[in-house]
């Protein structure tokens, strides 16, 4: 796990693997958007509207992704103290609230046509709000504490705290009577036919990727950050020096 807790070592690699990510991703989520929306046939009960799971579904897998990857490295940091964890929790928190947003955005435009109205409070949509505000009290935390120069411990205790919405959004449709769908895809099969099926995987690969790439250029971004930082400082101290010994 330490191997590459060198930042030198994790920047050479994640150079390359930015930009790989980035257009693979593109490259994929595009192509399905486009196999989806012009190349699969409308729904026998929601017609064309069906066609927005390939940005809606994506965006709801990763909006829990992506703070299941914040508790991850919330726990990484706790216990082993790895010095790039917090820097990977505060890199993927706000592509997952980004995500977080789009997925309830779709949802409410998929659900005026399907349910007559943009919003119910039903268990799903409810927990995937928390979520989004979650998102915003961790982003506005570990933000502070950086700024200030403060441990990242606080936000790391939040990320790991937060984490346990993610199993209510996950069951929220089957504990609770809800207007939304139960799960279709499931450990036992898919209730989705395979004409949607096939591009909706694919989008949520391509989506991934570009969230994974998003997530190592913010760290790329927070790194370079904290050198600059450092570097100043340096500097003044140095300049300071060099005051006193003209003083004396």
């Amino acid at each position: 796990m330490h191997l590459y807790a060198n930042p030198a070592r994790f920047l050479r690699i994640a150079k390359w693997l930015t930009p790989l990510l980035l257009v693979s991703g593109l490259l994929l989520a595009g192509g399905a958007m486009l196999w989806g929306f012009f190349n699969t046939p409308p729904d026998r009960l929601m017609g064309d509207t069906v066609k927005i799971l390939y940005i809606h579904v994506p965006s709801a897998w990763l909006g829990m992704g992506g703070w299941t990857a914040i508790a991850i490295a919330s726990l990484v940091e706790l216990v082993w103290r790895h010095p790039l964890a917090a820097i990977a929790a505060r890199a993927a928190a706000v592509p997952g609230a980004v995500f977080t947003f789009i997925c309830l955005a779709t949802g409410s435009i998929w659900g005026r046509p399907t349910w007559g109205t943009w919003w119910v409070w039903d268990g799903r949509l409810t927990s995937m709000l928390v979520l989004l505000f979650l998102y915003f009290g961790y982003i506005a935390l570990s933000g502070s504490l950086a700024r200030e120069g403060q441990s990242s411990r606080i936000a790391a205790i939040f990320g790991l705290v937060g984490a346990i919405n993610v199993p209510i959004i996950n069951r929220s449709v089957v504990w609770w009577n809800s207007l939304h769908q139960p799960p279709s895809i499931t450990t036992g099969g898919s209730a989705i036919d395979e004409v949607f099926l096939v591009p909706l995987m694919v989008a949520v690969l391509g989506f991934s990727l570009l969230f994974g790439g998003v997530v190592l250029a913010r760290m790329r971004t927070i790194l370079a950050d904290i050198q600059a930082e450092a570097r100043l400082r340096r500097m003044a101290q140095k300049a300071d020096l060099k005051t006193s010994e003209a003083a004396s």
